[in-house]
């Protein structure tokens, strides 16, 4: 892998990371296979080591502006060992082509998703709109 071509991916994957909070696999699992020709399996085991690191930081910054639910993310990670484990196994079971098109197809509906409440008017919003305006 080229130095140059890691350090961009790393660096734009830093910057979702903190920006959304997506851990930077959305950015790390097409980089790996796109760019560095990693197989699909590879790519999400690769993104899975290498979000440790962007989740610890982003979340430590994070916790600074006190945006951390410290105590609902243990859980949650804890809770979600079992499943990982799981999980790891069946996507070296499947083929490529099925775990790109579940990779895409989870990618999608979470844009959309968000897309969907992004564009939906918050009412509090919308109501000191309607005071201002009288």
């Amino acid at each position: 892998m080229e130095a140059v071509e890691i350090i961009i991916v790393g660096f734009l994957a830093g910057t979702v990371s903190g920006l959304f909070g997506v851990g930077g696999g959305v950015v790390f699992v097409p980089s790996l296979v796109f760019i560095f020709g990693l197989t699909q399996a590879e790519a999400n085991a690769t993104s899975l080591l290498a979000i440790v690191p962007v989740a610890i930081v982003g979340s430590y910054r994070q916790s600074k502006y006190g945006n951390v639910a410290v105590r609902e993310g243990i859980w949650i990670g804890v809770i979600s060992l079992p499943a990982t484990v799981l999980a790891a196994f069946v996507a070296n079971e499947l083929p490529q082509r099925v775990l790109q098109l579940m990779f895409v197809a989870f990618a999608l509906y979470v844009a959309l998703r968000m897309a969907r409440r992004a564009l939906r008017p918050e009412p509090d919003a919308e109501a000191e709109a309607e005071l201002g305006a009288t």
